[in-house]
């Protein structure tokens, strides 16, 4: 009961049940982490490989990627961006739209937007991409390759040669 003049008391919120300890959905993964897409706005899902994954082949796929795992081989995600966390060790030739080093690359690296590698990375490879950042710290070993025209996907579109006033004769 509430007299005149009071906060009524706050009601109980309903009871959650606990998350399962043992079981047959003990086993099950949690979900990806959810990643805010700055151009759509909407949550995206990100794949993730965790700390304790190796993975040795050839890496696909048409979704955003974090690597904190081992990883050796060949990544291809046209069109998505691909971030190597501080834990993440990988061997590879990458080919994607936006790659973060944050952790250990050996391998090129070809972009169609930017490649970033952060404070904590190390990158021993090639650099193909229209921007690169190289953050205070980094530790980086190869060529970087900034021409548009170089990277796959859109080029941009050069004007017609003109004709010069001496070929009007």
């Amino acid at each position: 009961m509430t007299w005149i003049g009071q906060k009524p008391e706050p009601e109980p919120e309903p009871a959650r049940p606990a998350p399962p300890t043992a079981g047959p959905d003990a086993h099950r993964a949690a979900p990806p982490p959810a990643v805010w897409n700055r151009e759509k706005p909407e949550m995206i899902h990100a794949a993730n490989i965790g700390k304790s994954l190796q993975i040795k082949g050839e890496l696909s796929g048409n979704e955003d990627l974090t690597i904190e795992g081992r990883v050796e081989g060949k990544i291809s995600l046209d069109g998505h961006n691909l971030t190597i966390g501080e834990n993440g060790r990988v061997t590879a030739e990458i080919q994607a739209t936006s790659v973060v080093v944050g952790g250990e690359l050996r391998g090129n690296i070809t972009a169609e937007q930017n490649v970033e590698v952060a404070a904590t990375g190390t990158m021993l490879g090639d650099i193909r991409a229209p921007r690169v950042a190289l953050a205070d710290g980094a530790r980086f070993k190869g060529s970087i390759d900034m021409d548009a025209s170089a990277v796959p996907g859109p080029r941009p579109v050069k004007p017609h040669a003109q004709g010069r006033a001496d070929d009007a004769r």
